[in-house]
């Protein structure tokens, strides 16, 4: 669980944490990352802030779903894509 500030809505402070996750490569690009009942549970928060959450990483590009089958890590923007042709 992390603690949460108050300047902050919940799901974008829970969605920082997964990203913190992504970065330091501990869900790493085409892993799947745990669904909303798990990120409720374990970050403490409802099921819709870890809803939220998961929007706001969707729309950022950080992490895709696959219908029937969840939510995966999308592979890295810049590095790799930029430089490999």
């Amino acid at each position: 669980m992390i603690e949460f500030r108050p300047d902050q809505p919940k799901y974008e402070q829970v969605a920082a944490e997964i990203r913190r996750r992504i970065d330091a490569g501990i869900y790493r690009p085409g892993m799947p990352i745990p669904g909303e009942p798990r990120l409720a549970e374990e970050f403490g928060v409802a099921r819709r802030t870890a809803r939220k959450a998961l929007e706001l990483l969707i729309a950022a590009g950080d992490v895709y779903t696959v219908r029937s089958m969840g939510t995966f890590v999308s592979p890295p923007k810049e590095q790799e894509q930029s430089g490999a042709e």
